[in-house]
């Protein structure tokens, strides 16, 4: 019983640090895109002024950058749930 209420208790907590990787993966991913390509913006997928090469790499990096963050996020959430509460979040 209370693993569940653990669980239902860290799902907001979840929710705002997912929230806020997502809003940091994008900014870190423009600024290495702008670095990397010397471009202002990343391509979209239906721009029809770039190539196949460029999409893919732009789509290949944000994913990329989008999943450490995340995983990097996700894990110092954990750890933080269990120092302050000694249990760590299921």
């Amino acid at each position: 019983m209370r693993a569940r209420i653990d669980k239902v208790a860290y799902r907001p907590v979840g929710i705002l640090l997912g929230m806020a990787a997502g809003v940091a993966a994008g900014a870190l991913f423009r600024r290495v895109w702008q670095f990397t390509a010397g471009d202002g913006e990343a391509p979209d997928a239906t721009d029809e002024d770039r190539g196949w090469g460029e999409i893919l790499a732009a789509a290949a990096l944000q994913g990329a950058i989008f999943a450490v963050v995340r995983a990097a996020v996700d894990r110092g959430g954990a750890v933080g749930v269990r120092r302050l509460t000694g249990r760590w979040p299921d």
